[in-house]
């Protein structure tokens, strides 16, 4: 079973024909920079889409940059859109929500010890 981290990130790609697109295994595994090359070098995904930046956040905050990781997520805390995201453990979670909870989860420290991880 995932922490609350992995469940956060692993956003399942509902509208995206590939998953990892959104470096979720990467995530998954523990291999934040592969995370992050991965959905920086992504240009079928755009810059403000709530799966990449709630993913970004995740891998940033896992190597310590919370200052970036904190951005990422307020950008998707306060997209007007609203996405569902299904989380590592199949539950579905607006993308909103889901950034508050990351926030949250950033506050507390939690990253630094495990992450949830989002698809879409």
């Amino acid at each position: 079973m995932f922490g609350l981290a992995e469940g956060i990130a692993i956003l399942a790609m509902v509208q995206a024909p590939v998953a990892d697109d959104f470096g979720h295994q990467a995530l998954v595994d523990g291999r934040d920079a592969a995370a992050i090359a991965a959905i920086m070098d992504n240009d079928q995904i755009e810059n403000d889409d709530p799966a990449r930046l709630i993913n970004l956040g995740i891998a940033y905050a896992r190597k310590g940059d919370e200052a970036l990781a904190r951005q990422l997520f307020e950008v998707a805390r306060d997209k007007a859109e609203r996405v569902e995201l299904e989380t590592a453990e199949g539950e579905w979670i607006d993308s909103r929500r889901l950034a508050r909870q990351a926030l949250a989860m950033l506050e507390r420290g939690e990253f630094a010890t495990g992450s949830r991880v989002a698809a879409r």
